[in-house]
């Protein structure tokens, strides 16, 4: 059974996300698709400037945002402004391993029965725009681009029936890795590998689950200079959302905010 929390309806329709305007980060609402932006905590200030407050605020917090939008005023030029990472500081990042049927006919492994699961460090959230660091204790990094999402109510136990009503919409993330140090370095285990600053780009908006057809027959692709180095489509995936959340409350509660990466396609290049 899900804990008691704030409720927050999937179908709102924002497309939420975080910029940054004389040097303050805040919360605000995509006018248009990759467009300018509601700066909502301009109109109403009692909607938390903080993504992770944002959620946590649930049905109200959302209501003022809607209402924000409606006004029709305080619309800014998305080019006058610095897009961050649409959430910083989540309690939880959660990954899925081995979660695309071609990534695993790739590697040459079984199809997980059930979700592989490992995490990151909330640390190596970075901009969707911004640089990743290439340490120099690694020389096999790689790159993993993934389907994210993000948890608008939380709850333990989920039953997959009910569980896309916990999502508050989804975004992109790139699951950076030190392959070097993910397999083979620091007894085999996965984090050090995934979880050095830079890691783990998102962004840029938070996309409702109403705002996608079906978000499990989405293009998902990967260019690296210019070069699609990943192809795939989302209907490759072994465990789609629901299967992932209701597996993985039966072990932690979920909060508001937290972040799950869900898999990564093939790779076009060896």
């Amino acid at each position: 059974m899900a804990e008691p929390s704030p409720k927050v309806r999937p179908s709102n329709g924002l497309r939420l996300l975080q910029f940054e305007k004389d040097g303050v980060c805040r919360v605000g609402v995509e006018a248009t698709p990759n467009g300018d932006i509601v700066d909502v905590t301009r109109i109403d200030s009692s909607i938390p400037t903080d993504m992770v407050a944002f959620l946590e605020a649930g049905e109200a917090a959302l209501d003022a945002a809607a209402a924000a939008v409606a006004t029709g005023s305080n619309v800014i030029s998305r080019g006058s402004v610095k897009i961050r990472a649409p959430l910083f500081r989540p309690e939880k990042v959660i990954c899925v391993g081995m979660n695309y049927v071609d990534h695993c006919t790739e590697q040459n492994m079984p199809v997980p029965a059930e979700p592989v699961i490992f995490s990151k460090f909330a640390s190596a959230i970075v901009d969707p725009n911004a640089d990743v660091e290439l340490p120099p204790e690694t020389e096999e990094l790689d790159f993993e681009v993934e389907l994210a999402f993000v948890i608008g109510r939380g709850g333990r136990r989920i039953a997959e029936s009910d569980a896309m009503s916990h999502v508050a919409g989804f975004t992109v993330a790139h699951d950076v890795s030190a392959r070097d140090w993910q397999l083979r370095k620091n007894g085999g285990q996965w984090l050090l590998g995934k979880t050095f600053d830079t890691f783990c780009p998102i962004g840029p908006a938070i996309v409702p689950p109403s705002a996608l057809s079906d978000p499990h027959a989405l293009g998902i692709r990967c260019r690296l200079n210019g070069e699609t180095v990943q192809n795939s489509s989302t209907s490759q995936l072994v465990h789609n959302t629901e299967a992932c959340i209701s597996f993985i409350s039966k072990f932690i509660t979920l909060k508001p905010g937290d972040l799950i990466l869900t898999g990564t396609p093939q790779h076009l290049l060896s």
